[in-house]
């Protein structure tokens, strides 16, 4: 796919169960989703658990970019109440992905652009997410859109 950002024609929507295949794919395409992830047909069950959680939880949103019918991005939004910024809620990005095909067109920008005007519109504080160290483009990607590295993120894996 040739395209420039502006010939992109794109869709934002809210996950389906139907996409589940192919955000498997888009988690798995890469060194450490490929280590984490079981993209096979059919995919393993406990997709579709995590993906009813997740569908059934207002504070929580799967969320897709399709192009031509295809998904070609995914992250997942959370919003998440708390104390702290005196009562503030904040929305938190997971699992962000773009299909290789289409990186470095726009695409990430569009979505991170969505998202965070969702996040104002859910009336949120901050907008907050991790990222793993070795992932030096999206750092750079994240920072470029207003990102600041301003803690140490840390993780405890409970099945190692």
């Amino acid at each position: 796919m040739n395209h420039t950002a502006e010939s992109f024609s794109i869709t934002i929507r809210r996950a389906t169960r139907a996409d589940l295949p192919a955000i498997v794919r888009l988690l798995a395409d890469d060194p450490l989703g490929s280590q984490r992830e079981a993209y096979r047909d059919p995919l393993p069950e406990a997709y579709y658990h995590a993906f009813a959680a997740i569908d059934a939880d207002p504070r929580q949103e799967l969320i897709v970019v399709e192009h031509d019918g295809a998904v070609i991005g995914t992250l997942q939004l959370t919003f998440i109440p708390g104390l702290s910024f005196q009562g503030g809620t904040r929305a938190q990005i997971e699992a962000v992905r773009v299909d290789r095909d289409v990186r470095s067109h726009g695409i990430g920008g569009r979505l991170f652009e969505w998202a965070i005007g969702r996040a104002r519109e859910q009336g949120c504080r901050l907008v907050q997410l991790t990222t793993n160290a070795s992932r030096a483009d999206a750092q750079r990607f994240y920072e470029r859109l207003g990102f600041v590295a301003s803690h140490v993120g840390m993780k405890l894996d409970l099945e190692a």
